[in-house]
């Protein structure tokens, strides 16, 4: 007997180790029953010790494939991750700006957890002026907020206010995740629109590998949001589903992977 699902997009890059980008994304999505839908940014040549090349796809054929999923699907909501030059970012921000487009959560992804830079330096303007303001959901990490803010938060004690300001200058809401932080508890703080603020804690697990959980979080975050939940609940739900995942790991030629089960 079939069953309807929600459907989620995600424009990303691939990243051929598969530990984050669409294919973290796709993943996720399924784990959360949600149809993934796909627009590649970019195709990366990487392992989840480093990337060693990155091929744009041209910015014409990144919007070519959203109009194309978004005129056959009801899609509920998006995400962005890694979209890499400004040309690109331009070209989704504009279709972000469209009416009745769904929800975008943005991953302002900047940096591969390896250190590789995935965000051409010039593009960082594209991202603020025109990406994160029409964005419904932010998800920066203290890095890429440090970027944004100019200047990076240093305890959890600052990531009210910090989580603020964003609003203020981009006026979306914001998930400030706190991970960067030292300390055995991880503090994520979630400022909507509205400027009502919820701290979400946890206990840092040992000697975890973080590879792909921004992605996984985002895209959680999205299915999420395309199922129907209201912003707190889908971050709630995100962040207990990544903590699932990092608890019990998968190992794969003795690395270790985010587990993506239901």
């Amino acid at each position: 007997m079939s069953r309807e699902l929600s459907a989620a997009l995600t424009v990303a890059g691939s990243d051929s180790g598969g530990g984050a980008g669409i294919q973290a994304d796709l993943l996720t999505f399924a784990a959360h029953g949600v149809f993934g839908l796909t627009a590649i940014t970019c195709l990366t040549a990487q392992n989840p010790s480093g990337v060693s090349g990155v091929e744009a796809v041209p910015a014409e054929f990144v919007l070519s494939q959203i109009r194309q999923v978004s005129a056959y699907f009801r899609i509920g909501a998006w995400k962005t991750g890694m979209l890499f030059n400004a040309s690109i970012i331009g070209a989704v921000a504009a279709h972000a700006r469209a009416a009745g487009t769904p929800p975008l959560v943005c991953d302002p992804v900047m940096v591969a957890s390896s250190g590789a830079s995935l965000l051409h330096p010039d593009a960082v303007e594209a991202v603020k002026e025109l990406l994160l303001p029409a964005a419904f959901l932010i998800t920066p990490n203290l890095d890429e907020a440090a970027v944004l803010l100019g200047q990076r938060p240093r305890d959890a004690s600052d990531l009210p206010d910090a989580a603020r300001e964003l609003v203020r200058r981009f006026g979306t809401s914001v998930l400030l995740k706190g991970g960067h932080l030292d300390g055995g508890l991880i503090t994520d703080t979630l400022c909507q629109r509205d400027g009502s603020l919820t701290n979400y804690q946890g206990a840092r697990i040992p000697g975890v590998d973080t590879h792909g959980s921004g992605c996984t979080l985002s895209a959680a975050i999205t299915a999420r949001l395309a199922r129907g939940e209201t912003l707190e609940t889908a971050v709630a739900g995100a962040r207990d589903y990544l903590r699932r995942g990092m608890e019990s790991p998968l190992r794969v030629a003795g690395k270790s992977f985010i587990s993506h089960g239901t």
